[in-house]
């Protein structure tokens, strides 16, 4: 088996935590997992807090043009966009992603409409997966949601883009606790998954392929894909050499 070069690329994780830091984050536990891996690979990476960010709410680009005081955004998503894969962590709560992973997801929405040097949507070539962890169930159920929101905006998503950990039905300790009602546990929760560890090696490396693939071949063609030329007029007329 031919080792792939991986060392071009550069991952971001956003982790949708509730917990501002340094409170510990489960959901950065399992991160540090995929992290790993990329360290492995001499990947460069960086994980984001959303919540230690004044990040408004809103679908513009810069919510400070509407009624915003403050608005970190655009300064987070200069990183996202210089990255090739986007990484959103989210824990669950009543069964559903986070409202920091809902606010990327509407924040990353607001950039859609903007264009590459191909005129094609801004997040065509780059590639998007999830981590999720929670104490109960609904990873499949929050990645469906998160992955078909990041393919709507332009990202590509390959075979099995997420992966996670959640624990028992009901209350009790979460990935990577080691203390629980303040009794210390045998090992911490979860480090010994052998589901949730080759998913999530599964994930990372899909992850790492795909980007590989489309930076090799500079993202998409931009032939029947281009905002810019169907706005110019020569819509889906594939025989317009205008088109090419």
């Amino acid at each position: 088996m031919e080792k792939v070069n991986f060392s071009d690329l550069k991952v971001v994780f956003v982790n949708c935590t509730l917990k501002k830091s340094p409170q510990e984050s489960h959901t950065s536990l399992l991160i540090n997992v995929s992290k790993n891996i990329l360290d492995k690979e001499n990947v460069r990476h960086e994980e984001i807090r959303l919540v230690d960010h004044e990040v408004a709410s809103g679908v513009y680009p810069d919510m400070t043009e509407h009624g915003w005081d403050k608005d970190q955004w655009p300064s987070i998503f200069k990183k996202i966009i210089d990255a090739d894969i986007l990484i959103v962590g989210t824990p669950i709560w009543l069964g559903e992603k986070s409202s920091e992973a809902q606010k990327l997801i509407e924040r990353l929405y607001a950039m859609s409409g903007m264009v590459n040097d191909k005129g094609q949507y801004l997040f065509y070539g780059k590639v998007g997966g999830c981590i999720i962890t929670g104490n109960e169930d609904g990873i499949k159920h929050c990645a469906m949601g998160i992955l078909y929101s990041l393919q709507h905006v332009g990202y590509s998503i390959p075979p099995q883009a997420d992966c996670g950990w959640i624990g028992k039905v009901g209350p009790g300790p979460s990935y990577g606790d080691k203390v629980w009602k303040g009794e210390e546990l045998k090992e911490p929760v979860g480090f010994n998954s052998d589901f949730t560890n080759r998913n999530t090696t599964f994930m990372t490396y899909n992850l790492l392929h795909l980007a590989s693939m489309l930076k090799a071949n500079n993202g998409y063609s931009n032939y029947g894909n281009s905002r810019e030329k169907w706005d110019n007029g020569t819509r889906w007329n594939f025989e317009n050499p205008e088109y090419r």
